[in-house]
């Protein structure tokens, strides 16, 4: 059997968004149940995002602001736990890094605090809801 192939697809909100956005909705309207309205905030025009494409099929995204803030890491359930968010997490680290950027920030979800973590991420700041959901803002220097 052939081990299934994991691409990394990067570009504009044009090229990447109506595969990006069923992904969003499925994992952070449907099962989060982030209401839209603070979903779809109006920056997806501004970011670079990535699609994580597995045997064509899209699975994952996140985009990276001109701030280098990197949010809306999303994978949809069946391919959790196949590095697909760490492949994902590379690929906007390293575009901020082509970008000049000193070091990159997200709000993480508290239950994701040690998927970032194992990136290098630290956590700062105090605990708060975003959408009704607790995060921590998380930052990552880039610099050597």
């Amino acid at each position: 059997m052939q081990k299934a192939k994991l691409e990394i697809r990067e570009g504009d909100w044009a090229a990447l968004g109506d595969a990006a956005t069923e992904i969003r909705r499925v994992v952070f309207v449907e099962e989060q149940r982030v209401p839209v309205e603070e979903e779809w905030d109006g920056r997806d025009g501004d970011c670079r995002h990535f699609l994580a494409v597995l045997d064509g099929r899209p699975i994952g995204t996140a985009r990276l602001l001109p701030d280098a803030h990197i949010g809306r890491v999303a994978v949809l359930d069946e391919a959790r736990g196949l590095g697909v968010g760490v492949a994902l997490m590379r690929a906007a680290i390293e575009a901020a890094r082509r970008d000049g950027h000193p070091r990159v920030e997200l709000a993480a979800q508290t239950h994701a605090l040690a998927f970032y973590e194992r990136l290098g991420f630290e956590a700062t700041g105090d605990e708060f809801l975003d959408a009704g959901i607790a995060h921590r803002n998380m930052h990552l220097s880039l610099l050597e």
